[in-house]
């Protein structure tokens, strides 16, 4: 093990939509010619790559006073090796700490918000200006943490996925997805839109809106709510996996559609696609597991809690 002095700092970065739209049209003018010609403001793209830049100079500078450090993309994230030691830190939004937290292995992650006033950063508690400290409280074990439940995909290859947030698992495109699903001694055949296992993070994004929508519509047709949705805490030691628009038909039922998953209870299902069936985690489909005819695959709780600096 390193001393705190000698530890490396890896530096996530993700590119600014204004870099995405560049790197697409090959220029910032044409850029700007697309943007502007369907009656959007290209200017809040422009300050957004701005306050970006300005804050990624402040985080570099720092890193460079600390000594050992790397800069990664994320869209390298799925093939970098962290060592155990290492110090991450996250520059962007709160998908990107998601989308780092589920390739460690309980290293500490700081979430640092590039643009206050325009990110709310529920993973974001520190600004550029606070690194050079933090650094130091990090490497002591200083700094208070906070531990975040993930989710385990494997599938019977070996392949596995983890998620922060949640997975989703179905359709590649908008159509239905044939699976078999089984949990504990309940087990049918399905067709839906797909399902998403939530984690206690997650809980609080795509499953409270699958839940509000279904409160909703119950309430509007006359049925009988459960009460005020709750989300899990980050911590909870198991998961929650909801069905999306599953439709009964002849070969095909509807009845078990919700429910939880722990390490003792894991979720189950088998592809019934013969092609673009997929698994990703936290909105990240371009890092996905192919689920197509005759693949099954088994979620839980991951092993490896995240390890959130607050």
């Amino acid at each position: 093990m390193s001393s705190a002095a000698e530890r490396k700092v890896v530096l996530v970065t993700r590119k600014t939509r204004l870099e995405e739209l560049v790197a697409k049209y090959h220029t910032l003018a044409q850029a700007r010619f697309y943007i502007e010609h369907l009656g959007a403001d290209f200017t809040d793209y422009v300050e957004e790559n701005m306050a970006y830049g300005k804050s990624l100079g402040l985080v570099s500078e720092a890193l460079r006073g600390w000594g050992r450090h790397q800069v990664l993309d994320r869209a390298h994230l799925p093939n970098y090796v962290f060592a155990p030691d290492d110090i991450v830190v996250a520059l962007g939004q709160d998908g990107l700490v998601a989308n780092t937290m589920k390739y460690l292995e309980g290293q500490p992650l700081v979430g640092i918000n590039p643009e206050p006033s325009r990110w709310d950063g529920l993973l974001l508690p520190f600004e550029p200006s606070h690194v050079d400290a933090l650094l130091v409280d990090v490497a002591h074990g200083r700094r208070p943490t906070k531990a975040v439940t993930m989710a385990q995909a494997r599938l019977s290859d070996g392949q596995t996925l983890r998620a922060v947030n949640d997975l989703f698992i179905g359709p590649r495109s908008h159509t239905s997805a044939l699976y078999d699903i089984a949990i504990g001694d309940s087990r049918e055949q399905q067709s839906s839109s797909g399902v998403i296992v939530s984690t206690g993070l997650g809980s609080t994004a795509w499953l409270k809106s699958v839940m509000t929508g279904s409160q909703a519509l119950a309430a509007a047709t006359g049925g009988r709510g459960s009460g005020e949705y709750k989300p899990m805490d980050w911590d909870s030691d198991r998961l929650t996996f909801a069905v999306r628009e599953p439709f009964p038909m002849k070969r095909a039922q509807a009845t078990l559609v919700y429910g939880q998953v722990t390490k003792g209870r894991p979720l189950s299902l088998r592809s019934r696609m013969p092609e673009n069936g997929v698994i990703f985690s936290d909105g990240m489909e371009a890092d996905f597991l192919r689920f197509t005819a005759g693949v099954e695959v088994m979620v839980t709780v991951a092993d490896t809690q995240g390890c959130l600096v607050m």
